[in-house]
């Protein structure tokens, strides 16, 4: 079973995902045997970086450049994946064959809204920056080996946080579904469904708009809005990955291109900073290298 999940990629997903169109590459080399030895069967990590091109506060339809460091691994039978801003831990061994469980802490921060500098739009940014927040919880999930061929997963998952650091204080829950197959020897692609969905601590922090601001002219003042909590976003996640020596199982460099698209619903869409300034329509494309040994 082929363990590869290149690191850039949770990176990307930091909930915007979209289907792209990959092409397929056919190789001369087949893929691989179960029987064949790869990187991804002892202790190994990855390390990337990417650049991304994404929106600069969520809602927002203007967007900024972001260069995105990652890590990814598994040591001691620890399996390290990376999250934005942040990393799960797996703590439970992968099964031999057949279907696998996954369970762990997580942490992340989100910096959503934190610089002024950075959000592009005068108007949202004279509502003040936000503070950061660190979200702490637990990551769960399943993954189905070989539905349609000896290589291929779908793998489910739930993410839970809380915000420990006083800014929000709010709750997040992301489940995901993702399929993963390689595409041949050198290529490997993975599409991602994902949903968010956050309590009222969370909305009323990230789309309330007071309904006054003495920062703006009175005609850039936004209507005043009390979000509430519920579902946050939808979305698709396209990667694909291609190793440059022409074999995903014996490490080395790799490239990843990511094509993601979200789309905000309920007070995340209805909220002012997105209805009137920004987008419900989120999109991301990123591009990155990554190593493995």
């Amino acid at each position: 079973m082929i363990r590869f999940v290149p690191a850039i990629a949770a990176a990307a997903i930091c909930a915007l995902a979209a289907p792209a169109a990959a092409q397929q590459t056919d190789t001369a080399a087949p893929l691989p045997t179960g029987e064949e030895g790869t990187v991804f069967d002892g202790d190994f990590l990855s390390v990337g970086v990417g650049v991304g091109y994404n929106p600069s506060y969520s809602g927002s339809d203007d967007y900024n450049v972001n260069v995105l460091p990652i890590v990814q691994g598994s040591v001691w039978g620890i399996d390290i994946n990376p999250r934005p801003a942040g990393l799960a831990l797996d703590l439970i061994p992968d099964a031999s064959e057949g279907v696998s469980f996954s369970a762990g802490p997580m942490v992340r921060l989100r910096n959503d809204r934190v610089d002024a500098d950075d959000i592009n739009d005068d108007v949202v940014a004279a509502y003040g920056e936000l503070d950061r927040a660190v979200e702490v919880g637990a990551s769960v999930g399943v993954k189905f080996p070989q539905l349609l061929n000896p290589f291929d997963s779908l793998s489910l998952s739930l993410d839970a946080t809380w915000d420990v650091a006083g800014a929000h204080d709010g709750r997040t829950i992301s489940p995901s579904v993702t399929y993963f197959t390689p595409v041949s020897r050198a290529t490997a692609a993975s599409l991602s469904f994902s949903t968010s969905f956050v309590d009222d601590d969370f909305a009323d922090y990230y789309y309330s708009v007071p309904a006054a601001n003495a920062a703006l002219p009175a005609e850039d003042v936004l209507p005043g809005f009390n979000a509430e909590g519920g579902m946050q976003s939808y979305g698709l996640n396209l990667l694909v990955a291609h190793d440059l020596s022409g074999d995903l199982t014996d490490g080395g460099l790799s490239l990843v291109g990511i094509g993601g698209w979200t789309k905000l619903v309920g007070d995340a869409a209805d909220t002012p900073f997105t209805s009137i300034r920004g987008d419900d329509d989120q999109y991301l494309v990123a591009l990155g290298v990554g190593y493995t040994f």
